[in-house]
Parts: C-alpha cells; sequence; structure tokens
C-alpha cells in the first residue's frame, strides 16, 4: 500500500510521502471529462462513426458504447473500497487477479496513455495550424505547435494537481456549453427535415458497419477510469470516486449520443453519411459548418477556439494521469524510486511528471521526423493502440472484480447484481468490444494490414512484459 511506504526526516523538516489533497466530485470529474476531450470527439470521431459506419445510425453506437461503459463501472465502483491505494486499472487487477496481472495491467495502461497523449498532441498541432489559415494566416508544420502545447503542459504538470484541475474546468464548461447551444439550436429549428428518431431504428443501425461507430464511441471514453488514479486526492474517496464514476460515464455518454444525433439531424438523416464523408476527406469541417449554418459566425469561432483549449485540456489530463501511474509503480518499486518522489512544495509527483514530458518530447519529435501526417499516421494510428489498450484494461479489471467477490463471498453479500452479474456482464459486453475493434482496426489506423496488426499488438505485448517483470509480486 502506499500509506505503508514513508520515508522517516528529521522532525520539523518532513517532506510529504504521499500525494494529498480536498479534491471533490466535481473537480475529479473535470478532469475526467477533460479527458475524454468531448468537443473533439464531436468535431473528430462523430465524423468517422457516421462517415465509416452505419451512418444516420451512428448515435446508436455511442449509445451502445455508453451501456457497455455504464455497466462496466458498477463493478468497478463496487470494488473500490477494497482497493485502498491509487493505481486506477493496476490497483483493481493486482488486488483480484495478483501481482503479474496488475503490473501487465500497468503496462498497458501506460502505452495506451502515452499513445493517446501523443496522437493528440497530433491532432493539436493540425487543429493549430487549421484555424490559423483559417483566419488568413501562414501555414506552420503541426510539429511547432505541438511542443509549444507540450511546455506548458510540463510547467502546470509539474505543479500541484488542484492547479491542473481549475485550468481544465474553465476550458471543460466552455467546450460542453458550446456544443449543447448548437445541439439545442438544432432541435428548436427542427434540424434539416425535421425532428425524428430515424438514427434509433434497426433499419438506421444496421445500415452499415455499427461495429465502427461502437469503436470510434468506445475511442471517446479513453481515460474515464482515472477517477481512481486521483484516490489519494479525493476528498473522501470511497465516496467521491464512485459518485466521479457515475457521473463522468453519464454525463459523456448522453453528451456524445445526444450531440451524434443533433448533427445528423442538422445534415437531414439522408445525407448525413455523405456530409461526414466530405470531412473525412478534407472537403469541410462537420461541426464547424453545422456551427456556421445554425448559431452563427460569432459562435463558430468561439467553437475553433475552444476546439483548440478541448485539446489542450486533454494532453494536460492525460500527463497528470501518467506522472500518477509512473508515481504509483515506483512506490511498488516496479520502477525506479525517484519517479515515486513527491516535490516538498507542489506536493505532486513532480519528477515523474518530468520524466513523462521527456518521453512525450521524444515521441512527438520522432514522428515530426519520421514525417507522418499529423491526422492519419500520428493521430489515426496512435489513437489506434490506445483504444486497444483501452478495452483490454477494461476486460482484465472486469474479470478481477469477478474473481475478487468470488474469493470474497463476504463482501459481495446481499449484492449479487453489483458483484457478479453487471461484471459478468461487463466482460461478455468489453470481449464483443475488443472484436469489433480488431476487426475493423486499419479503419482506426488509416494504415496497411501488416502495419495495423503490428500496432494492435503492442498492447498485448506491454502486458506481457509488465507480466514478466511482476513476477516476484503478489499482491
Amino acid at each position: 500500500m502506499l500509506n505503508d511506504l514513508s520515508t522517516e526526516e528529521p522532525a520539523g523538516h518532513r517532506s510529504p510521502t504521499n500525494l494529498s489533497g480536498r479534491l471533490g466530485t466535481g473537480a475529479i470529474v473535470f478532469m475526467v471529462i477533460a479527458a475524454a476531450a468531448p468537443l473533439t470527439v464531436i468535431g473528430g470521431n462523430v465524423p468517422l462513426a457516421v462517415g465509416s459506419g452505419p451512418g444516420a445510425g451512428a448515435p446508436v453506437g455511442f449509445a451502445l458504447a455508453s451501456l457497455i461503459l455504464l455497466v462496466f463501472a458498477v463493478g468497478f465502483v463496487t470494488m473500490t473500497p477494497h482497493v485502498p491505494e491509487a493505481g486506477a486499472f493496476y490497483a483493481y487487477a493486482t488486488r483480484g487477479l495478483g501481482g503479474r496481472v496488475g503490473v501487465g495491467t500497468a503496462a498497458v495502461a501506460l502505452v495506451a496513455y502515452t499513445a493517446i497523449q501523443v496522437a493528440v498532441y497530433g491532432y493539436l498541432g493540425w487543429a493549430v495550424d487549421d484555424f490559423i489559415r483559417s483566419f488568413g494566416g501562414p501555414s506552420t508544420p503541426w510539429w511547432v505547435w505541438a511542443l509549444l502545447a507540450l511546455g506548458i503542459v510540463a510547467l502546470l504538470g509539474y505543479r500541484h494537481i488542484e492547479l491542473s484541475s481549475k485550468v481544465l474546468g474553465v476550458a471543460l464548461v466552455l467546450e460542453i456549453a458550446v456544443v449543447v447551444v448548437m445541439d439545442a439550436v438544432i432541435f428548436a429549428r427542427g434540424g434539416a427535415h425535421g425532428i425524428n428518431v430515424e438514427s434509433f431504428t434497426p433499419d438506421a443501425a444496421l445500415s452499415g458497419p455499427l461495429g465502427i461507430a461502437v469503436l470510434f464511441a468506445l475511442t471517446g471514453f479513453i481515460g474515464f477510469e482515472a477517477t481512481a488514479v486521483f484516490r489519494d486526492e479525493a476528498r473522501d474517496p470511497d465516496r467521491t470516486i464512485p459518485r466521479a464514476t457515475y457521473l463522468a460515464v453519464l454525463i459523456i455518454g448522453v453528451f456524445y449520443t445526444v450531440s451524434c444525433w443533433a448533427l445528423v439531424l442538422a445534415a437531414g438523416t439522408g445525407e448525413a453519411s455523405a456530409v461526414a464523408q466530405r470531412t473525412l476527406d478534407g472537403e469541410g469541417n462537420w461541426l464547424i459548418d453545422t456551427a456556421q449554418t445554425y448559431v452563427g459566425t460569432a459562435l463558430r469561432d468561439v467553437m475553433q477556439v475552444l476546439l483548440l483549449s478541448s485539446l489542450f485540456a486533454c494532453v494536460l489530463s492525460f500527463h497528470n494521469v501518467i506522472a500518477r501511474y509512473t508515481f504509483t509503480l515506483a512506490r511498488k518499486e516496479l520502477m525506479p524510486s525517484r519517479l515515486g518522489e513527491v516535490h516538498p512544495r507542489h506536493h505532486a509527483p513532480s519528477f515523474s511528471s518530468v520524466v513523462q514530458t521527456t518521453t512525450a518530447l521524444v515521441l512527438v519529435v520522432a514522428c515530426a521526423v519520421i514525417g507522418l501526417d499529423p491526422l492519419v499516421g500520428v493521430f489515426g494510428s496512435l489513437a489506434g493502440v490506445a483504444t486497444v489498450g483501452m478495452v483490454l484494461l477494461m476486460l482484465t479489471t472486469s474479470v478481477a472484480v469477478v474473481v475478487f467477490f468470488a474469493r470474497n463471498s463476504g463482501a459481495a453479500a446481499g449484492r449479487t447484481w453489483q458483484t457478479r452479474v453487471a461484471p459478468v456482464l461487463a466482460v461478455l459486453g468489453l470481449l464483443a468490444g475488443l472484436w469489433l475493434v480488431l476487426s475493423h482496426f486499419t479503419l482506426v489506423t488509416g494504415g496497411s494490414l501488416t502495419v495495423s496488426v503490428v500496432l494492435a499488438a503492442v498492447p498485448f505485448l506491454a502486458f506481457a512484459a509488465g507480466a514478466v517483470k511482476g513476477s516476484g509480486t503478489s499482491r
């Protein structure tokens, strides 16, 4: 346990050895939803889900993904009081399945979060350049803006988490508000051809590969389980973490599903697929163009700015999550001990933050040197790796929940739904989700079959390497 690992120092000269804080439910929800980058998902994942998936039936994919995540959350939060330490998936897998699986899970998490963070740096660099050019400015290499953002994230991540939560909170409220306004106007005006529920009919949902919509919806949830990563900094973890988890899943799921439906109605159910495809072909921006049509130029411009803040909030949140994963592993003696140090003034895992910054810097520079396209090469490929990793993490955690409560019948007494039924349903749903992700993986990466297979194998190889590393641990 982290609380068992303290360092003795002379009285009057003590420095903190554990993370601490007074984060409430709202602050943690802000951090988690910011990691999901809701405006980024509406602008990027929704066109992919509609254009490459079942067209107007794509909202069903987001609804199904939300349901899978909500069922997963039942077992996840039920086990929370029995996992009295930070570490999210790592801590749960270790508690339920032992040290080998736990460390393997932590390795997958580090790979997945690092991949999605660098992916978003690519998207952010492209988005800033696109924004500047839209106002008549010069074109600039994507990596210039990515590196600038990386520097700012490094400064914020080095300090205490409460500073980051305030920055993320402001950006998050604004980006959700601007989409809610657009959605409300679309519904008030009746969209292109009037309000209808055709998107939620079997004919629409099955008019194309529904699995692709589910896949991109799941990608949009990456990071939601980070509620448990902030356990040591929560005001009342046994109450705060479950509340934050349920709220995060519900808010994200409803927001994605309704906003996807609104965009379909705005384009027209019969035309939605073609409109989305034009965005994928680089001939427009469905989200921004819809904002122009329904809420005017001023709000469109605000939305463009908030898209940038959404992307920045995303990389900042993932930076904080990764730093805390490495901090926890170091305190378990699974990584260099210095990564487990707490800054005496900022009370944050500052050295772990520096190392995370260095890792991201190396990867961003490597992508730039190789000459990868920021959207297809960087964002598409690395988001694919992160998606496989996320589903694998949740699947392992759900199995851990089932095993833990099977071995601890006393803790499961009177809670059959929470400890047995829901976790088993989550395992089945996530197995189906993993199959959907892998079977359509080339659509995520935008690469060849060979490249896609190699990238898809990365999380599994990370799990195997972690399991070998954790062979000497039992809990």
